[in-house]
Formats: structure tokens, sequence, C-alpha cells
């Protein structure tokens, strides 16, 4: 499983690639642009072929889902823990049937002991980032948690098999594929390794 994160700001040519990146098989795009209001949301979405919606996710304006025909909802780790106490009262206004609803976590233990059933969870940083500086990798094992877990954190072509090993069902990658000089020929060899 991979799932790609967007880049936080614009990069040159990025609705083509993600084009391109959909045509090769890229089944989770989480859109996470906390730079952008919802009408720059809408207009982003709007730039991305419709046959293609499904597979966005959204972590901001979860809302979005009522308006477009999107593939779910992403809490980060603060809205998950201001919200999901009440899920009942968050979701009344949402048109969840058949969409995934996923969450960001930073601790292997808050991620255990979370009793919301998420369809999947980001668990970060395995790896250190490629993105962000300073952001030191851990090294989380979670063979011992029987969860849908995604590793993020310095996601490369190279350390597939090591995300594997620790007990991952897939990678969460935004450096490793955007940061790339060939975004697509990076995606072609990590999709590769997972079929």
């Amino acid at each position: 499983m991979i799932v790609l994160i967007a880049p936080e700001k614009d990069v040159p040519n990025e609705i083509e690639i993600l084009h391109q990146l959909f045509q090769e098989g890229l089944q989770y795009y989480h859109l996470r642009k906390p730079n952008k209001n919802y009408e720059q949301h809408c207009a982003y979405l709007n730039q991305i072929d419709k046959k293609y919606h499904h597979r966005i996710v959204v972590h901001y304006f979860h809302e979005l889902i009522n308006d477009f025909n999107l593939k779910g909802i992403h809490f980060q780790e603060q809205k998950r823990r201001d919200n999901i106490d009440n899920p009942g009262q968050y979701f009344k206004n949402l048109n969840m049937f058949g969409k995934s609803i996923s969450s960001s976590f930073h601790e292997p233990e808050d991620l255990e002991t979370c009793y919301f059933e998420f369809d999947y969870h980001l668990l970060s940083p395995v790896f250190s980032s490629i993105s962000k500086q300073g952001y030191e990798g851990r090294g989380f094992d979670v063979n011992h948690i029987d969860k849908r877990i995604v590793g993020m954190g310095g996601v490369t072509t190279e350390n597939l098999v090591e995300f594997d090993k620790l007990g991952f069902k897939g990678v969460g990658v935004l450096g490793g594929i955007w940061n790339s000089s060939e975004p697509l020929k990076e995606f072609k060899k990590m999709k590769r390794y997972f079929e």
C-alpha cells in the first residue's frame, strides 16, 4: 500500500505529475495543503480529472467529502484528539457512506490504545524525513500491533524492505516522490515492490 502525501507548497507541473501517477495506479493520494483555504482546495480538486477523485483523501475541510466524490478523510493528530471522543457529533453532517477514515500518529502506544476503528493509520517518523529537516527517524517496530499501519518518514525505494520487517502494511511517501527528479520512475519502483 502506497499513500502519497501532497507537497505542502505547490510544485511545478504538480497536477500533470499527479495525473501520471494516477494512471500508473496510485490509489491513495492525501491532499494535505495547510496553506490553502476552502476555495483553493476546491480549485485544486477541480484541476484533477473527476475519474481520480475517488482516490483522494482530504486532511483539511472534511466537508469537501459532501461536494466531491472523494475516497475519504484524514485526521491529523490534534484534530483526532479534539473530535474523535464524540465521533457521532463530528460525522453528523458528513456523507461518509463507503468512505475511508484514517489518522496520523507519532507514538505507537497512542495508536495501539486508540479505540476508534480507523481504516488505516499513518505512523511517523520511522526513518529521518526527506522533506522535513530535523525530523529524526525512530525506527518503530509495529509487528505486535494488530492494525493496518502505514509507515512514514524517510521512505525511499531503497528502504522499503525495512518497513516490511518493522511490520508496516505500506508506506506514506512525500519527499521520496516529490523531491525526486523522476517522480514517476520512483513511484513505479515502489509499486513493483508492493505487488
